[in-house]
């Protein structure tokens, strides 16, 4: 994870396992209150687990549990997942939008690539016209970070296409939002109004604040360079080392020194 800042990768060594075997079941309407003290039993309900939330009503709207299975056997499908509710048909994560894009569901098995995505390959995948912003908190501290987001859902929720919320192993990368870290992202799907999301980052971005949240480098958000210094401990070392490979600066850019400030 360069940001571009180190030059053009040439070489990449893959870890690569056998195929597997994935089933996705989606449950209806689990409660907030269900994270207080379950969240890492409901988040390590699965190979992948997902919930997403419009903000509204305490609760997650949708959780989609993808599991790890062998044969090609439905796995049992239980009626209630920590009190959400088992889906009767196939759903799409935005209210109203045809699932038709959506991988497949309702447990049936497939390989590992025709699952894990959201949504089907060629296919558009969410909304299609879409901002997005993401912030990355501890994971020890997310059911309060969920909260302290949550007392902002009537400014959120009228530019919100849907939020999800996923988690992340920590890893020793510099620049990595997980950087030493377990993780929960916190994921906007905003609609196409760059003016008033702007308006509302800052205000999340407060919340969120001591949690010590790191944004997601490819999404908006509005954080200073110096907030992000205080964010990812290793920033200057990767400072020292862009300098080190790109001494004349040719891969510096706008968005490399307005997050930077280089």
């Amino acid at each position: 994870m360069a940001l571009g800042a180190l030059g053009v990768i040439i070489r990449i060594t893959l870890a690569v396992v056998p195929t597997f075997q994935i089933s996705q079941i989606v449950y209806e309407n689990l409660s907030f209150d269900q994270l207080e003290h379950n969240l890492d039993a409901i988040f390590g309900s699965g190979y992948s687990v997902s919930l997403f939330t419009d903000w509204q009503h305490h609760r997650a709207t949708q959780v989609w549990l993808k599991q790890s299975i062998t044969g090609s056997t439905t796995p049992a499908l239980p009626p209630l997942f920590y009190g959400a509710t088992l889906q009767k048909t196939k759903l799409h994560p935005l209210a109203g939008h045809s699932p038709e894009n959506c991988t497949e569901q309702l447990g049936v098995p497939g390989p590992w690539y025709e699952r894990l995505p959201h949504f089907r390959m060629n296919f558009t995948p969410s909304s299609g016209a879409e901002l997005q912003s993401e912030y990355f908190v501890p994971r020890a501290q997310a059911y309060k970070a969920i909260l302290a987001v949550e007392q902002l859902r009537d400014k959120i929720t009228p530019h919100l296409f849907i939020t999800e919320l996923r988690t992340i192993a920590a890893d020793d990368l510099w620049l990595s939002t997980a950087y030493k870290r377990d993780s929960v992202a916190i994921h906007f799907t905003w609609k196409p109004e760059e003016k008033a999301v702007r308006s509302v980052l800052p205000l999340i971005e407060e919340k969120l604040a001591p949690f010590d949240a790191r944004p997601h480098w490819a999404k908006v958000f509005t954080m200073s360079h110096q907030r992000l210094s205080q964010l990812y401990p290793r920033l200057n070392d990767f400072r020292a080392l862009a300098a080190q490979y790109d001494p004349n600066r040719k891969f510096l850019n706008a968005y490399l020194q307005n997050v930077f400030g280089a």
